[in-house]
């Protein structure tokens, strides 16, 4: 690629390239000159603590020794359409089964997240010859039109009126429950009883799917309440509906196993993969089929399918990087960091407008409120990206940028879900740095103009 200097890149940028969930005039994008482990350097030579992982996807972190010897045979490595079998292609599918929940036997591969749920939906109408398919509110499934349509936050608005079939129900959302429950089974048992209703409703010999994220990511990092899971699965049983879970973001060691569904007493009849699989060094996705799934099309056609399944230069680099989640014991090393990263998020509680923290592993979020009493937050629900956004938030976001901690957020929401190779050292440094733009945002932005708090 020609050498161009970073004026250049800025301008080709302004002057070319689209950005995702933006108004184009608002977007000034830094350039990373270069990362290295849990770090990466802009453009002005600043220094960042990565906290999101770019998009909750660079669990190995940045420059990873092992991937970037491997780009250096990747022109060995031969092209093949998806009919053909290859190496890394057929050992990658076995690694992923080897590590996944003991009823799975069968990977298909896709380039991503969303284009993984897209064919997860089909696999599943085609399998139950039946339409309809339930997934919920505050989900997050991708942005094209099938797994827009499976969304249940305000991103799904721009495919509606959407596809037929796509029903919506209830995400158990303890922190912001109004009723007072005497425990979390006791929550869990509400919110099951009103999935049954529903699913009553619509209908059950229509439904093909119950589609979810085990702990919703981008919206808050939802950990469910005790016996939820495993109740929803007890419903898909009794109807006979597959249930199908959604481990794009919390799957491949964030949240302190291999996969999110991992920390319950239940098996899905299909999850969806993407982002940790390679960890962004090269685009994949797919769906891991039960047994059961893949002795079907033993004898039925697979109608689905796409150009680059099984990608084998893709795949290759998930060999590798499944390799380095084992070698460097990476799950074992996200469960420990996750213990101190849980004891520095408790200490957040103490500021006034810190209304929650949610952990599980690596996988967190710190949720903003302008009054703790009344939990008002500070981006009301769907205001992310609509005309009448609130900036408090993206104040917040920009002041840790400032400081070198580099994440994201949604709604109320600050996502922290750093690589999985980080170390006390540096979670430590990292969330002070945290805790000092806290400090100066309640005292300088928040609670300095009354008026804001009106808003």
């Amino acid at each position: 690629m020609e050498k161009v200097d970073v004026a250049q890149i800025k301008q080709m940028d302004r002057d070319y390239v689209l950005h995702s969930w933006a108004k184009q005039k608002s977007v000034h994008p830094k350039v990373i000159e270069k990362g290295e482990g849990i770090f990466f350097w802009d453009d002005e030579g600043k220094k960042y603590y990565d906290m999101c992982a770019q998009l909750v996807y660079l669990n190995v972190g940045h420059s990873h020794p092992k991937l970037m010897e491997e780009f250096k045979h990747i022109g060995e490595i031969p092209l093949a359409s998806p009919g053909f079998a290859t190496a890394s292609k057929a050992s990658l599918a076995k690694k992923i089964i080897d590590v996944a929940p003991s009823n799975m036997s069968k990977v298909f591969f896709a380039s991503g997240g969303a284009d993984s749920n897209d064919h997860a939906v089909k696999i599943a109408r085609m399998v139950t010859g039946r339409y309809k398919i339930f997934s919920r509110y505050r989900s997050y499934h991708g942005a094209t039109f099938g797994a827009g349509n499976l969304s249940g936050e305000g991103r799904r608005f721009t495919v509606e009126p959407g596809l037929p079939g796509f029903i919506k129900f209830d995400t158990p959302y303890m922190y912001r429950e109004y009723i007072h429950f005497e425990s979390q089974e006791a929550m869990s048992d509400y919110y099951l009883d009103r999935l049954n209703s529903q699913i009553m409703y619509e209908g059950p010999e229509q439904i093909a799917a119950i589609f979810m994220e085990p702990i919703p990511g981008s919206n808050g990092v939802l950990v469910p309440p005790k016996g939820y899971l495993e109740g929803v699965r007890k419903l898909c049983d009794n109807y006979g509906i597959l249930m199908i879970c959604d481990e794009v973001m919390s799957g491949f060691g964030r949240t302190g196993k291999m996969f999110a569904v991992d920390h319950f007493d239940f098996e899905p009849d299909m999850m969806t993969f993407a982002k940790g699989v390679t960890c962004g060094y090269s685009p994949l996705g797919g769906v891991i089929v039960s047994r059961e799934i893949a002795d079907y099309f033993d004898d039925h056609v697979l109608m689905t399918g796409l150009t680059y399944s099984g990608h084998t230069v893709s795949t290759q680099i998930g060999c590798v990087t499944m390799d380095i989640y084992n070698d460097e014991h990476l799950i074992e090393h996200s469960a420990a960091m996750g213990n101190i990263l849980a004891a520095r998020l408790e200490k957040l509680r103490r500021f006034d407008s810190v209304g929650d923290v949610r952990y599980i592993g690596l996988f967190a979020a710190v949720e903003l409120v302008k009054d703790k009493k009344t939990k008002d937050p500070l981006i009301a629900y769907g205001m992310d990206y609509g005309k009448d956004k609130v900036g408090l938030m993206t104040k917040f976001i920009g002041m840790l940028s400032e400081y070198g901690f580099y994440t994201y957020s949604h709604e109320s929401s600050v996502i922290i879900a750093p690589p999985l190779i980080i170390t006390e050292e540096q979670i430590n440094e990292a969330m002070n740095l945290f805790e000092d733009v806290l400090t100066h945002f309640e005292k300088t932005v928040l609670f300095a103009n009354p008026s804001v708090m009106s808003k």
